[in-house]
């Protein structure tokens, strides 16, 4: 899934001037900045990959309050579609994060996009400021300081309020002159570059989870240069972002309680228990007796804290169930049993090592650089973090001590703007899994309440993070498809079903579009 910051003197879309309403061949010369002036050097990516698919590197402002000033990288990519003809316009692509790098996207999506989808679009990644190669921000942090999400207890509050002012002042030492603009907000105005450079009118655009929040901020700052705009897999601006962490602690219990019974319900099968009560029992006896002895499964010992830490496997009831009955097994002796493989968040994030020549820390340091640089919204009293953790503890008892510990946001220095309110009317389609982990679902309903003339897609019993796509047998993928072709919305909001196997996910032919263990 990594997170957001600003000053109330600026509303929604005052820095959208700094753009033309039009295409360059449309705006004097005189008038338009050098930026927009650019002609990007397209040349194939790499020799690995096919000859159509191309790069450039383009600059952009680093403050788009003082557009003649410094400028950075933004490294994009484009697909073009073989039917011009068919052709509607371009189709930017974002994967999530914040922190993930998007530009190999558009290859990944022609290999899974319809044909009737692919011929209408040219398909536009790019990576994000601030993020692969476009001029990457660091903080020099080591794999500990990565490891972020740790849960609250009164005899180690103390150092984990010292590893977040720590992270927070190795970020402001290596990267202080970057942070501040390494925004959701000044990546929107980055997109609307793109747009310029491109020579259209509009965009369309196809975001998954933080990427949603991107494009609703793009919606709000450009509302007349938004085309068809799917956000798939919504995170809730009334949530950004401490909220959105919290979510998931709060999104995880309906999730337990709804394994349990599933578990209950097949007890000869995993000999969890016979009731709901009887499973809850047996998972919590297995944390309190991994926090006093550690559980050794498949060569790796877990702690309590470490079992409560794979909350997300509980979204998906088969895989759940697997993982404590192997837990279990193992507790009581057995060696033969093995770690189901990607449960943990180590496991997890294993893969999502950056592209050569990236700092390894370039994904925290995007992430909390967005996180922490959107929304003035974070606390800044360490005490209140103390009373939220302890508070969230006993209101969820599977994360809640996780979710509302401290975080580096709380020693950031403060936005240079205000977050983006979500006011102008935004006529887009939002597309939601029931049982989602990482954007559960109050927080998709709470995307689409916040748009106003949007409409959601709701895939009930869809299981995982992110749907168009990334799930093959999703009820959702054919209305997104209608929408992209025609750019007809539906007349209503529509519920679909989705049919799982026990919970289990089917397997997704698109990276999980969460690089990180965030959005």
């Amino acid at each position: 899934m990594r997170m957001r910051r600003f000053a109330p003197l600026l509303a929604a879309g005052l820095f959208a001037t700094t753009i033309p309403a039009l295409a360059p061949a449309q705006a004097s010369a005189a008038t338009t900045p050098e930026y927009l002036r650019q002609k990007p050097a397209w040349h194939r990516c790499d020799s690995s990959q096919p000859a159509a698919f191309q790069c450039a590197t383009v600059k952009v402002p680093l403050d788009y309050r003082h557009p003649e000033g410094r400028k950075i990288d933004l490294a994009i990519s484009r697909l073009k579609t073989s039917t011009p003809a068919k052709r509607h316009g371009v189709l930017l692509l974002n994967p999530g994060g914040p922190g993930g790098p998007g530009l190999d996207l558009p290859l990944m999506m022609r290999a899974e996009l319809p044909k009737k989808v692919a011929e209408k679009y040219d398909l536009i990644g790019f990576d994000p400021r601030g993020v692969g190669l476009s001029t990457p921000v660091t903080c020099g942090l080591t794999d500990a300081e990565q490891n972020w999400l740790r849960p609250y207890k009164r005899e180690t509050f103390a150092a984990d309020v010292a590893r977040s002012k720590s992270v927070a002042a190795k970020c402001r030492a290596r990267a202080g002159d970057l942070l501040p603009h390494i925004t959701t907000r000044n990546t929107a105005r980055d997109m609307d570059t793109i747009r310029v450079l491109l020579g259209e009118k509009k965009i369309s655009y196809v975001g998954y989870s933080y990427g949603t929040y991107l494009g609703a901020v793009y919606s709000q700052m450009f509302p007349s240069r938004t085309d068809r705009f799917v956000l798939d897999s919504g995170v809730d601006p009334a949530r950004a972002w401490r909220g959105m962490i919290q979510v998931w602690a709060s999104g995880a219990e309906p999730a337990f309680t709804r394994w349990t019974k599933w578990t209950a319900q097949r007890s000869s099968q995993y000999k969890l228990g016979g009731t709901p009560a009887a499973v809850r029992k047996t998972f919590y006896g297995l944390v309190a007796r991994a926090d006093r002895t550690p559980i050794e499964i498949d060569g790796t010992k877990l702690t309590g804290d470490d079992i409560r830490s794979a909350r997300a496997v509980f979204f998906s009831v088969r895989e759940a169930a697997e993982f404590v009955s192997a837990l279990k097994q193992a507790a009581d002796g057995s060696r033969q049993v093995r770690l189901p493989a990607g449960v943990l968040p180590e496991q997890q994030s294993a893969a999502d090592r950056p592209a050569a020549g990236v700092p390894d820390d370039n994904g925290t340091a995007a992430f909390w650089s967005v996180l922490c640089g959107d929304t003035a919204a974070w606390p800044r009293d360490p005490e209140q973090y103390r009373r939220d953790a302890v508070r969230d503890k006993a209101r969820y008892p599977l994360y809640g001590d996780f979710a509302s510990n401290i975080m580096p946001c709380a020693f950031w220095k403060k936005p240079v703007e205000a977050a983006t309110p979500m006011t102008v009317k935004a006529p887009v389609l939002t597309v939601q899994n029931e049982w989602d982990s990482q954007t559960p679902l109050a927080s998709g309903k709470g995307l689409h309440r916040a748009l106003r003339g949007s409409r959601m897609i709701l895939a009930e019993g869809g299981v995982g993070h992110g749907v168009y796509l990334v799930d093959r047998a999703s009820c959702a993928n054919a209305p997104v498809t209608s929408y992209l072709v025609t750019g007809k919305l539906p007349a209503r909001d529509l519920t679909c079903r989705t049919a799982g196997d026990g919970g289990a996910r089917v397997d997704a032919p698109l990276p999980k579009p969460q690089p990180f263990p965030a959005f």
